[in-house]
């Protein structure tokens, strides 16, 4: 999707009414608000404030308690925090924008379609972007385990994580200019793609398909392995040991890669390999071309 048609898609309509410097309190304070802009406004004690409401702007906004926006449509949040209480913040959400803006709360983003964060911070991002649907994320920052479970259709760029199994068992993803100090990531994926990446982790990738790095440098211990059809382009495998294991393998390797065991076929380059295990009794040696510079 262009930014063009996310800025579209995102635009306050001009008979917004606007409510400012007020302060909610109580179950569904604003339950079923719609064509509102709220500026400065809190959202205090009292689950789901803006439940079921659509074509909303919240502006300078403080949640600060439960479910805030559940089932809501075309929403627009910029300049505003959900504190830790405000958890479970927003499910079953179309079309958001959420941009400069800090979530202190854990179990956000939950089946959210058409979902935008741009210069968002995830403090507490525990199962975080969850089966979630053509989700574009800019600048980034999260720390947490379990982030984007089972969710398809993601972008992010410049994306900064803290936390293990991210995006496990997630489906068509892209990750660029980004770091990962994650283990187990990428697991149970479909069509993952990560570009000019730094990923430090444990067991990376692992029962996955179609999943390709390009220009990453990658840390793991028993990394890339249960993989069909991995890819590695102008990549550097540092402190990375019993690679590959299982797994079909296109790899272009700089420098040396410490270890590599039982790929089940494709090919192998690198500068140098430190130890290499093909073992005719678990993989046919065979099905596997070493190339080393």
């Amino acid at each position: 999707m262009s930014n063009a048609t996310q800025q579209q898609q995102h635009q306050q309509p001009a008979d917004h009414e606007e409510i400012r410097q007020q302060r909610f309190i109580g179950e569904r304070a604003e339950f079923f608000a719609h064509d509102r802009h709220y500026i400065d406004c809190i959202f205090a004690d009292g689950e789901s404030p803006l439940k079921h409401g659509r074509n909303l702007e919240v502006t300078s906004g403080a949640f600060q308690w439960k479910y805030p926006l559940w089932y809501c449509n075309d929403v627009i949040v910029r300049d505003s925090t959900w504190f830790e209480m405000a958890r479970a913040g927003v499910w079953y959400t179309n079309r958001l924008l959420v941009e400069d803006s800090t979530v202190e709360a854990p179990k956000n983003f939950r089946r959210v379609r058409d979902l935008t964060l741009r210069n968002v911070d995830l403090t507490h991002a525990e199962e975080t972007l969850w089966s979630c649907t053509d989700a574009t994320l800019e600048n980034v920052v999260a720390r947490g385990d379990y982030f984007g479970m089972n969710s398809e259709n993601v972008t992010a760029d410049r994306f900064r994580l803290v936390g293990n199994y991210p995006f496990d068992g997630a489906r068509n993803v892209t990750v660029r200019d980004s770091r990962l100090i994650s283990k187990d990531a990428f697991w149970n994926c479909d069509n993952v793609t990560v570009e000019h990446s730094y990923i430090s982790g444990e067991y990376l990738g692992w029962n996955s398909r179609n999943l390709t790095f390009v220009d990453c440098t990658i840390e793991s211990l028993q990394g890339m392995c249960y993989i069909d059809n991995l890819t590695l382009k102008n990549c550097r495998l540092i402190n990375t040991t019993l690679a590959f294991e299982y797994s079909t393998v296109d790899v272009d390797a700089h420098g040396t890669i410490d270890s590599v065991i039982n790929p089940s076929g494709g090919i192998i380059r690198a500068d140098r390999i430190g130890e290499l295990t093909l073992d005719p009794n678990k993989i046919n040696p065979a099905d596997t071309t070493i190339v080393t510079r």
